[in-house]
């Protein structure tokens, strides 16, 4: 079976050379981006790809979200760079990257669906990344409402990328997040806190057949199912200036089971626990075959290994090994195999 790597990121030298000029000097997560070789150097990409037997990749562009650094109108140039020089490098190596991933400019309103429209029908994207905020906006705003309303009707996934940094604070007390918490554990529950925002929007009843692939095996939601399902099936019960059971009373279905219309990858950094757990609360055809390479300690193949390690050694039928690896990915991103 093919090993489909939905989830890896990328920064291709066209995109490169214009964050570059958009941003200057990378700092932080993008600084730490910048020193991977294989996020611009096709090469090392290669040799890490040839250390896995029938191993191939859907491409991303990688962080930063292109609302936190440029303003709508660059917004939507990096968009258009990115998704043009993807195409490219899928065209030229078909057998490597079989598809990709567009990046909305989620804060240009104006062009948002057609930018998205553009990289779908015209180029061939498998989907659109969007992150778990749009510059500290949730996602269940009415102005993201079109975008939403256009990959519902073109059957297509969005790919759900935490995104987070140090200014979010741990303490109400301080002005940052420190020891790299932001990432650790405020990443899940960024992605956590957006599906949660788009569940008691009423986007699923609005739109039953939206899918939506969530990075690292859905964030926090399978570790907290009881939270998720005994406990929101109490919704306002604990709060008293907002009157919650109305809106509980209005969802078509318990809070739990909209959780489960998610996607999950098994970018977890080689945890097993974690893929097991996402698979026992999404089921195995909700659940993709990643390894958030190349963003690992060796740079490129050790999230690789340790995934198709744990997989590889999982007490599960052959059929649903071949769901994780390829037949879902085929399914939902339409790849010709």
């Amino acid at each position: 079976m093919k090993k489909i790597d939905v989830f890896t990121h990328i920064w291709t030298r066209p995109f490169y050379d214009a964050l570059r000029t958009e941003t200057g000097e990378m700092t932080n997560i993008t600084m730490r981006s910048e020193k991977v070789p294989m996020i611009t150097d096709l090469d090392r990409r290669f040799q890490v790809m040839d250390m896995f037997e029938d191993y191939c990749q859907v491409l991303t562009l990688a962080s930063p979200p292109l609302e936190v650094v440029a303003s709508p109108e660059k917004a939507l140039e990096l968009s258009r760079i990115g998704s043009d020089s993807l195409a490219e490098l899928c065209n030229k190596y078909p057998d490597r990257f079989p598809g990709f991933v567009g990046t909305a400019p989620m804060n240009n309103a104006d062009a948002l669906v057609e930018e998205s429209r553009r990289a779908i029908e015209d180029l061939g994207a498998c989907g659109m990344q969007i992150y778990s905020n749009v510059a500290g906006k949730p996602l269940d705003l009415p102005e993201f409402e079109p975008f939403f309303d256009y990959m519902a009707s073109v059957d297509k996934p969005i790919w759900l990328h935490p995104a987070r940094n140090a200014r979010f604070s741990d303490y109400a007390t301080e002005e940052k997040s420190l020891y790299e918490i932001w990432w650790t554990f405020g990443w899940p529950y960024e992605t956590s806190a957006a599906m949660a925002r788009l569940v008691f929007s009423k986007t699923f009843d609005r739109l039953p057949n939206l899918k939506i692939i969530t990075h690292h095996a859905g964030g926090m939601s399978p570790f907290f199912e009881g939270r998720v399902g005994p406990g929101w099936d109490q919704l306002g019960a604990r709060t008293s200036d907002a009157d919650y059971k109305v809106l509980l009373k209005e969802l078509k279905k318990r809070p739990l089971d909209y959780f489960k219309l998610f996607h999950a990858d098994t970018a977890t950094f080689g945890s097993r626990m974690a893929i097991l757990s996402a698979l026992d609360f999404f089921g195995a055809d909700n659940v993709l075959f990643a390894s958030d390479a190349p963003f690992d300690p060796e740079g490129g193949p050790f999230y690789i290994r340790e995934t198709v390690k744990i997989l590889d050694a999982l007490e599960i039928s052959e059929e649903d090994r071949q769901k994780i690896y390829q037949d879902n990915a085929v399914r939902l991103l339409g790849l010709k195999m």
